[in-house]
């Protein structure tokens, strides 16, 4: 009995440990939403069938370091989507942090700005929007903009402190969160300018500004032709502007795969999508010590 009550304290020592550190991103109220009074909340009820955040008011970062010796020095900013309602935090968030942690990548999710909900289900309340849904999302999105700008500079900043090369710090998001992370890639100063962008499913039409600078990163596009949301042209448009620029790219239809697919499990060829990922990055050299 003693030695399992050593061993339970010591894996509950562990998992206190292991924690992972969450940051605020600004130290006030986030600019432009200073009015702002809902509370963020979770809901694991829903139609979506994964643990979504909702009513994000404060951004913040949850960062997912590699074990002790096995860092790299890259790091991505990682956005999850949720048609800036509600954000998909596990399957295209904390578990694709996770992932690349264990490669060595440093990873920090973010929480950006979403539009306001007024009930407990987030999902449902997008399914009764109709076309208002874009309505709401337009002046949203230069928000989390600016929280995937800021997010890019904090990490930047603060790049010693993990043992990242400030050369080596990239974006990648999914379908929403492509949306930021695509605003970011073409919207960038000297400071918050990412080394390389992943836009998974992308919606490309809710992009402020669709000129791809001078200077822009590699970026790696991926998606499914049968996205039911009817969004694999948006990512050819964005490979076809960047190769426009004269700029690298590589882009990956699935032929099947859906939409939100994220981590999640399909007994499909799209589950590997995450390793094609790190192939790319890999022959980036951001794999690389």
């Amino acid at each position: 009995m003693k030695q399992f009550l050593i061993l339970l304290l010591s894996l509950y020592s562990m998992g206190v440990f292991a924690q992972e550190k969450v940051i605020r991103l600004y130290e006030g109220a986030a600019p432009g939403s200073e009015n702002w009074k809902h509370q963020e909340k979770e809901n694991n009820n829903n139609m979506w069938r994964t643990r979504i955040v909702y009513n994000v008011v404060n951004p913040t970062l949850t960062v997912f370091e590699p074990a002790p010796g096995t860092a790299n020095g890259t790091a991505v900013v990682i956005c999850p989507g949720g048609g800036f309602h509600a954000l998909s935090i596990d399957s295209e968030g904390f578990d694709v942090a996770r992932w690349l942690a264990k490669k060595g990548i440093t990873s920090f999710v973010l929480k950006y700005r979403l539009v306001e909900i007024k009930t407990s289900d987030p999902v449902g309340e997008i399914m009764t929007k109709g076309p208002k849904m874009e309505q709401d999302v337009k002046p949203i999105v230069p928000m989390a903009m600016a929280d995937g700008l800021a997010a890019m500079e904090y990490v930047r900043k603060n790049a010693k402190n993990y043992n990242i090369n400030t050369n080596r710090i990239g974006i990648m998001g999914f379908s929403a969160g492509g949306t930021v992370t695509t605003s970011v890639a073409m919207n960038y100063t000297a400071a918050s300018r990412p080394d390389f962008v992943a836009p998974i499913y992308l919606a490309y039409d809710w992009v402020p500004n669709k000129n791809v600078p001078s200077d822009a990163p590699p970026i790696f596009i991926l998606a499914a032709t049968d996205d039911m949301l009817g969004l694999a042209p948006n990512s050819v448009q964005l490979y076809n502007d960047w190769t426009k620029a004269q700029k690298t790219a590589e882009l990956h239809l699935y032929a099947k795969g859906g939409h939100g697919f994220g981590m999640r499990t399909q007994n499909l060829p799209s589950d590997r999508w995450i390793q094609l990922f790190a192939d790319w990055l890999d022959v980036q050299g951001f794999m690389k010590k």
